[in-house]
């Protein structure tokens, strides 16, 4: 497995980076990522249902839209991203779940999953999760609140109903409303105190030594061309954050 530590907390980047790897190549991939503050829809959510737009402007947070489903998240400096990609006939999720327990297990955290594969600690939210498959690849990411501003987490989200609405622009599709759960962060449940940019780098070498076969991937011209030109064409594109088209730049 390749071992990515993205410096970019460009969301953009980052989710075309995601694509980039799943659809453009054939190994496997572990990456940690971080975004300055932004909130991150799912494929087939509603922007104006699942974000105060009022309060994302006037703090400067980014919107976004993945290609995979799940429910919206906030984004900042607090939070850290993980994504694992791999070619497999028979993708199993909870998998990565739990390579992501054992690691929290080796810092005195104890976590647990539920039926969505979100993980909680005490009762709540520490990290929501994500996934999708494109042919034999498969991907799996999820969030890890470690020092995230919940106050303003809990304003830019929206609480809004079960009840699935059309997204505006595309009537004909049922926007997917978000799960909201009571959220905490990692920090406070560390018995000696750590820097986030301490945590990321035990997390990091934690995976990349779970195999004397893992290596650290560093990303070629060739792949920074690709990655920047599908941030621009797709993920920055406001057609794509704001009605789910599907734009001809997508990657097949």
């Amino acid at each position: 497995m390749y071992c990515i530590d993205s410096r970019s907390t460009d969301v953009y980047f980052n989710l075309a980076a995601e694509e980039y790897l799943l659809k453009r190549k054939r190994q496997d991939y572990f990456m940690v990522w971080q975004s300055e503050p932004s909130v991150v829809i799912g494929k087939n959510q509603s922007v104006q249902t699942e974000v105060n737009e009022e309060c994302a402007l006037k703090k400067g947070i980014h919107l976004a839209r993945r290609f995979s489903g799940g429910g919206a998240v906030y984004h900042d400096k607090g939070n850290i991203n993980l994504t694992f990609i791999e070619t497999t006939a028979q993708p199993f999720f909870e998998m990565y779940l739990q390579r992501v327990v054992d690691f929290l297990e080796t810092l005195g955290i104890s976590a647990y999953a539920d039926k969505r594969l979100g993980l909680y600690v005490e009762g709540k939210k520490i990290s929501g999760s994500a996934q999708c498959i494109h042919k034999d690849r498969v991907m799996y990411h999820c969030t890890l609140l470690f020092a995230t501003d919940l106050a303003l987490l809990e304003t830019v989200l929206k609480e809004n109903s079960s009840d699935a609405e059309p997204i505006p622009g595309l009537e004909a599709v049922r926007a997917v409303p978000s799960v909201h759960s009571a959220v905490t962060n990692i920090d406070c449940y560390l018995d000696t105190p750590i820097h986030i940019m301490r945590f990321i780098r035990l997390l990091f070498h934690y995976f990349l030594t779970e195999d004397e076969e893992n290596a650290i991937y560093h990303f070629s011209k060739d792949d920074l061309s690709a990655i920047q030109r599908l941030r621009k064409e797709k993920y920055a594109n406001e057609d794509w954050i704001y009605h789910r088209i599907a734009l001809k730049k997508d990657l097949s």
